[in-house]
C-alpha cells in the first residue's frame, strides 16, 4: 500500500461530509443478521480511516477496534471518538503487519480499503492476517471496485467542492486506467481556501486496484475464507452488474 492519506487525510471528513455512514452501518447490520452464525459483538475495522463506521457502530453497542496506517486519519479518529465519548481502540498499524492478540466476531474493511492493496502477495498477507484475528465462522465484509463495471463505465476526470464553515476544499481527480495491472491511478489535487484565500495546496496519487469475482474468490479461499456472496453496495438482495462500480464482498472464516 502506498503512503497516501497524509495531506488528503487532513481534509478527508470535509470532502466526504455527504457520505451516509449511518446508512452504511444499517447495511452492515443487515448482513450480520442474514449471514452471521452467532451474535456479532466485537468488530475489527480494518482500514478505519477517521472512524466513520467505527464510531456509529460503537454507539450502537458494538465493541470496535480500529486499525489504519495513516497517522493523520488515526489522529482525527481518536479526537472524534474522544469528543463524543466513544470507547474505541484505534491503532496505527499496517494491515500487512496486523498483530493485536485478539479475535473478533467480525471484520469490516470499508470504502475500498482492499483496493489500496495492489499486489497479489499483499492481498493474501492482509486477508491471512485478518483471518488470524477472527473466530471460526466470523464474517469478513469488504467493498471493492468491481472490475466489470470499471471497464464498462470507465473512470473520468472529476471536480468536487466541499465546504465547512468558512473553509472550502476543491478536489480535482485525474484518473489513469492500467488494464494490464487492474489499476486505476488517481491524481488528486487539493486547493483549500478560507474566506476566499488559499491556505493550503496538496497533491497525492492513489493507486486503486479493481477486482473480478474469481480473483476475490481465489484470494479468500487461499486465506481460509469462504465467499458467501457478492452484492451491489447497499443492496443485499441484488447481484452485481457492469453498472455497479462498488460491490460488497461477504466472506466467512472457515
Amino acid at each position: 500500500m502506498n503512503k497516501v492519506f497524509s495531506s488528503y487525510g487532513r481534509y478527508y471528513d470535509i470532502i466526504y461530509a455527504d457520505k451516509d455512514y449511518e446508512k452504511e452501518c444499517d447495511f452492515l447490520e443487515e448482513i450480520f443478521q442474514k449471514y452471521s452464525k452467532f451474535e456479532t459483538r466485537s468488530i475489527l475495522d480494518g482500514g478505519c480511516g477517521t472512524g466513520g463506521h467505527a464510531i456509529p457502530l460503537a454507539k450502537r453497542g458494538y465493541e470496535v477496534t480500529g486499525v489504519d496506517f495513516s497517522e493523520e486519519m488515526i489522529g482525527v479518529a481518536r479526537e472524534k471518538a474522544s469528543k463524543n465519548g466513544s470507547n474505541i481502540d484505534f491503532n496505527l498499524m499496517d494491515l500487512r503487519k496486523l498483530h493485536l492478540n485478539k479475535k473478533f466476531d467480525a471484520c469490516i474493511s470499508m470504502f475500498t480499503v482492499v483496493g489500496y492493496i495492489v499486489e497479489n502477495e499483499d492481498v493474501e498477507k492482509v486477508f491471512r492476517n485478518i483471518r488470524k484475528h477472527l473466530k471460526p465462522h466470523s464474517l469478513f465484509l469488504f467493498d471493492f471496485w468491481y472490475g466489470p463495471a470499471v471497464l464498462h463505465i470507465r473512470p473520468s476526470s472529476r471536480i468536487k467542492i466541499a465546504k465547512k464553515d468558512d473553509m472550502q476544499v476543491i478536489r480535482f481527480a485525474e484518473p489513469r486506467l492500467n488494464t494490464l495491472l487492474h489499476l486505476c491511478e488517481v491524481k488528486y489535487s487539493l486547493i483549500v481556501t478560507r474566506k476566499k484565500k488559499i491556505i493550503d495546496e496538496a497533491e497525492e496519487t492513489h493507486r486503486v486496484r479493481y477486482f473480478f469475482p474469481k480473483e476475490i474468490q481465489h484470494f479468500l479461499e487461499e486465506t481460509e475464507f469462504r465467499l458467501l456472496g457478492l452484492c451491489p453496495f447497499l443492496n443485499l438482495e441484488a447481484e452485481p452488474t457492469e453498472n455497479d462500480w462498488d460491490v460488497m464482498g461477504i466472506a466467512q472464516a472457515v
